[in-house]
């Protein structure tokens, strides 16, 4: 069975040949580990493998593994759906909150984030496929939560994050990437107060080259790096 380190090794190497294929550098790309599920130590692991950042989706996970010291030595984001009565827990604990889903979250953060005197970082969720049972704000609704966050004190939008449809057919896949990539480029061509617009966060264990081929630069492995849950 191959060990975290050789998995985060060949994800690199994966990486690196589709950042050069596509013109890019492979140091372009961060490259995140979605540690859902797993232990401190499998994330200590990771971090000491040479992951970017570690991703958590649960709340309760997140908590614990703060206290067991997991996460010395590499940024912590939070990437699962975060619900309005945890958002106390997760501002000012992770350096990047990536799944800002709306805009009650939006001002939610910003105040909380204000209470502790800081600013946190955001990247918004985008519902590129429009499926109801997800969340995510839908591509037609994102300036105006732009707007939104360019006036609302605590927060800073780093980027944009997506999950796309479940897709067996890699060219569908790629399509929603495109969408991304096409939404990322025009928010980052205007001006607005509280974005600087950095990441675009797409592609996981089943699609992270894809991505990277369609201009992704922040990818979030799981299984792919720690094994089946």
């Amino acid at each position: 069975m191959t060990s975290i380190s050789d998995n985060v090794k060949r994800i690199r190497e994966n990486i690196a040949d589709v950042a050069i294929a596509s013109g890019r550098s492979p140091n372009d790309i961060s490259l995140v580990a979605a540690s859902k599920t797993k232990s401190a130590e499998d994330v200590r692991q990771a971090i000491s493998a040479g992951v970017d950042a570690v991703g958590e989706n649960r709340v309760q996970e997140l908590v614990a593994k703060h206290s067991q010291g997991a996460y010395l030595g590499a940024p912590l984001h939070f990437i699962g759906t975060l619900q309005s009565n945890k958002v106390n827990k997760v501002v000012g604990v992770c350096d990047l909150i990536d799944s800002l889903s709306s805009a009650s979250l939006l001002t939610q953060i910003g105040r909380r984030a204000e209470s502790l005197g800081i600013v946190q970082d955001v990247l918004v969720e985008v519902n590129v496929g429009n499926e109801p049972q997800k969340a995510g704000i839908v591509p037609e609704k994102l300036d105006e939560l732009m707007e939104l966050a360019s006036n609302t004190n605590g927060i800073k939008v780093l980027g944009l994050m997506a999950i796309p449809p479940f897709c067996s057919d890699k060219k569908k896949l790629c399509y929603y990437f495109d969408i991304m990539f096409q939404l990322f480029v025009d928010i980052s061509a205007k001006k607005y107060d509280n974005v600087s617009v950095q990441f675009l966060s797409m592609g996981m264990s089943d699609s992270y080259t894809e991505a990277i081929k369609a201009g992704s630069n922040m990818v979030r492995i799981g299984t792919a790096l720690f094994g089946e849950r």
